[in-house]
């Protein structure tokens, strides 16, 4: 056995030791789909090229969350002060860290479910996984091949879900008069840090990370249907028992919103965790439609020049911005 197959052989018995092989992410978004009428990405009011901006949480442990998603995820720190972190990967910022004392996320309520990392090569999403798992007080939680994408769950310190994914070509994605097609098959992590990680790249920063999704707890699917799609634009790109999936521009989906364990939630409390979710639109006149929708679905908002602000049925934060 060569030297590189060794270091392979003990990182893949490193990934064993510390990666616990639980069940995969739960439901199975293999239920009723309704989106699309002819077999195509559904059109969405915000135009293509619509993507997220930096999600926005709350931590009373800004240093613990700081070395997770810097030395576990492979952020970089792009701005900080006593009160915020930013981090991000290529200077764009993805995530704010705003320290505050309030009390601990209750899973109960409408929240965050989790922030999902994309990137662009399984070497860099390897590395990223194994790092992650052994961060302390971060937590492994499971994976799963969704069809479109490879995922892999855990919490971070503040256990806040975190999904670190990488997505399959979008030539092989089905959209049938249903949505996507996004199953739960089972991906054994340990494979695929043996498969795609040389020792060489543990410390290894990705590039171009992004922030492919956001997954919220939520009180009502309806509730949060009307919101997400007919009042902020987004197109339902999936449905599946307890959860909706949206998107702009033809992407599996951007946003996931689920009922799973805050079915039935009221508006949030004051807590850690979620705080804000930030959207970027291509230009001005995609902004002014959007003050527009929400003004004729009677959703309240404001609008300070290139930024309209406004909630959603939780209270979470949403703001809007014409991209830089």
């Amino acid at each position: 056995m060569t030297t590189r197959q060794l270091r392979r052989a003990a990182t893949t018995t490193a990934a064993a030791a510390t990666l616990a092989l639980l069940a995969a992410c739960g439901e199975d978004g293999t239920g009723d789909r309704a989106v699309s009428a002819d077999g195509t990405p559904p059109t969405s009011a915000l135009a293509a090229g619509t993507h997220l901006g930096a999600v926005e949480i709350t931590t009373a442990d800004e240093p613990g969350l700081r070395r997770f998603y810097t030395r576990g995820v492979g952020l970089e720190v792009l701005e900080r002060t006593d009160e915020a972190t930013l981090l991000g990967s290529d200077g764009t910022g993805l995530l704010r860290l705003v320290v505050d004392d309030a009390p601990a996320d209750d899973p109960s309520e409408a929240g965050l479910y989790h922030s999902a990392f994309l990137y662009d090569e399984a070497s860099e999403l390897a590395p990223a996984l194994l790092r992650s798992s052994q961060i302390a007080g971060a937590a492994y939680q499971g994976s799963a091949d969704h069809t479109v994408s490879l995922a892999f769950y855990l919490g971070d310190p503040d256990g806040n879900g975190v999904e670190l994914y990488l997505d399959r070509p979008v030539e092989g994605w089905e959209w049938t008069e249903e949505g996507v097609t996004m199953g739960s098959a089972p991906l054994d992590p340990n494979a695929f840090i043996g498969e795609n990680l040389d020792e060489a790249d543990l410390t290894a920063t990705p590039d171009g990370v992004t922030l492919g999704h956001l997954h919220l707890r939520a009180g009502d699917l309806e509730e949060a249907r009307a919101f997400y799609q007919d009042a902020l634009g987004l197109a339902l790109t999936a449905r599946t028992d307890g959860a909706i999936f949206l998107s702009a521009g033809g992407y599996h989906h951007h946003l996931g919103v689920n009922t799973w364990t805050a079915a039935g939630a009221g508006q949030r409390p004051d807590s850690l965790g979620l705080r804000v979710v930030r959207l970027a639109v291509p230009d001005v006149g995609e902004l002014d439609a959007l003050a527009t929708r929400l003004e004729e679905a009677g959703v309240a908002a404001e609008r300070d020049g290139d930024t309209v602000t406004t909630t959603d049925p939780w209270r979470t934060t949403v703001v809007v911005t014409v991209q830089a």
